[in-house]
């Protein structure tokens, strides 16, 4: 049957498509025994050789849907007996450089409709036990819904999976405190590239539950997140934006708010960068909360400002003037230019689902599912700060980039090491995220090379100027820029491959290992 597989469906598979998609189907699906779907129709190829980046187009053989772990055991068990199938876990397909593709190769499609959380207790904390498929914007409606509890740290966009996430680090305004998603999750079930499935946590198979938490997709597929922590869910939040012209000050004041205790601090801290202007997408009117806030952008000779973006969250108990007086008590200290400040009062889900409404605009703007999104994620040291605002934001990203500049500190101490993740030196490091939004329709658009070789050369003069950074969901074209990444944690990565997935069968989109014949 393999070699059926490999004759009839591993060359041009634009042939397929004058086959009925019960022909297509039946072969494999008796061989490998599924009680999901298979689809090789070339609708189904075509819309999962590209991903939310949208940079590249890698056409797989077929998109499997599993309905149980035992379908993805023997889906890569089944690619393990042929010489070259390959299979890609894809959640909500979020990447931006074709991490999440398989040329040729075989399509696990993540995403499901099984909703079930289940609240477990253990050693007096609380978790949920959720499926590695689940978006987290589901997690949190049935979280907060059904037992009013929500898990501590987040993604900015919760329209992603678990394994998704988890495969990466899962970064967001609680991070400073809470640690990255990483760090949130105790028990994972997962299956390896031998098609084993392994239940692991911090002492049962911990070698595998480390190296698979950050680990890019590399070891095993997440199944399940068995224990994602959780903790009482408020009521409330009051979301600000205050904003600064000058980068000493904002960084002083953010990295000052995530070292405070529990308790004398917000409960989210994040950044970004603009451009003094009315631009709508690039200058001040992306940092007001409500249309009917004004800010005078003459107030700053600056071209390019800062905002520090934080959030308080509270109980309906509480009253507007308890509110009032703890958000000035934690402002008081703070540089912030004067009454330049904005603020609003929300529900805590309505605050985590803020990037949905934001989903929809663009998506009616045709700028969120068909065009591409040339992103740059970066993390980079408290020592090399300074220098990137002074080269990157204030010179080559000076007039905007089409999209939030995300930029805001986090805390070292939060992130477990012992994970497949590689940060920058220092205590505290910054997450920068350029989120370029392309517009096709719009002719003064830089094209989508210009801003990938933008990309390029912010990389290079970071290098050239000894920056110190790393990737935030890397991408290399060679093995020999991901052993740079990765530095001296490379070996030990190579022998975690080399355990649970000796063939290389895993994840190809990331470009990491070669696929090795059986």
């Amino acid at each position: 049957m393999i070699a059926y597989l490999e004759q009839h469906f591993l060359h041009d598979d634009t042939n397929n498509d004058s086959l009925e998609p019960q022909q297509q189907q039946q072969p494999i699906l008796q061989s490998m025994n599924l009680t999901g779907t298979i689809d090789t129709t070339v609708a189904t190829t075509t819309s999962a050789a590209t991903d939310f980046g949208n940079l590249h187009v890698t056409t797989p053989l077929a998109v499997i849907k599993p309905s149980n772990t035992h379908d993805i055991v023997s889906v890569i068990r089944f690619a393990s007996q042929s010489q070259t199938l390959t299979v890609a876990p894809r959640g909500n397909g979020h990447s931006i450089n074709g991490q999440s593709t398989a040329h040729k190769g075989l399509i696990l499609d993540m995403k499901n409709n099984n909703e079930l959380v289940k609240l477990v207790k253990k050693n007096g904390c609380y978790a949920v036990d959720v499926n590695g498929g689940m978006l987290w914007e589901d997690i949190l409606r049935k979280c907060v819904g059904k037992y009013g509890l929500s898990p501590r740290s987040w993604t900015d966009y919760l329209g992603l999976t678990v394994g998704g996430t988890l495969s990466n680090a899962g970064v967001s305004g609680q991070t400073f405190r809470y640690g990255p998603q990483t760090s949130n999750v105790t028990e994972l079930e997962v299956v390896t590239g031998t098609g084993d499935v392994v239940v692991c946590d911090h002492g049962r198979n911990s070698d595998l539950f480390f190296a698979v938490l950050g680990g890019l997709g590399q070891f095993g597929v997440i199944t399940r997140a068995v224990r994602v922590l959780v903790q009482p869910a408020p009521d409330m939040v009051r979301w600000i934006r205050v904003i600064y012209s000058e980068f000493s000050e904002f960084t002083r004041d953010a990295e000052s708010l995530i070292t405070r205790k529990e308790g004398e601090s917000f409960d989210y801290v994040e950044g970004f960068v603009f451009v003094n202007s009315d631009d709508p997408v690039n200058g001040w009117p992306s940092v007001v909360l409500d249309p009917d806030q004004v800010y005078d952008p003459t107030r700053s000779g600056n071209r390019v400002l800062y905002c520090l973006e934080v959030a308080l969250h509270y109980s309906k108990g509480n009253c507007s003037s308890t509110v009032d007086t703890r958000v000035e008590k934690l402002l008081g200290r703070m540089r912030f230019m004067d009454d330049a400040i904005f603020q609003m009062d929300l529900s805590y889900v309505d605050f985590l689902l803020r990037v949905k409404e934001a989903e929809k605009q663009a998506k009616a703007n045709g700028i969120w599912d068909d065009a591409p999104h040339p992103w740059l994620n970066l993390f980079v040291s408290k020592s090399a700060i300074e220098d990137f605002d002074r080269v990157v934001f204030k010179k080559i990203l000076k007039d905007g980039i089409g999209g939030p500049m995300l930029v805001y500190p986090i805390l070292r101490s939060k992130w477990d090491e012992r994970t497949s993740v590689v940060l920058p030196e220092g205590d505290i490091f910054y997450i920068v995220a350029l989120l370029r939004f392309t517009n096709p329709s719009y002719q003064k658009s830089p094209s989508v090379r210009d801003l990938v070789l933008q990309n390029h050369e912010i990389v290079q003069i970071c290098n050239r100027n000894g920056l110190d950074f790393k990737l935030y969901l890397p991408h290399y074209n060679t093995q020999e820029g991901w052993k740079q990444h990765f530095g001296d944690r490379w070996s030990s990565f190579v022998e975690m491959k080399s355990r649970y997935d000796p063939l290389a069968i895993l994840a190809p989109g990331q470009k990491i290992f070669t696929r090795q014949q059986s």
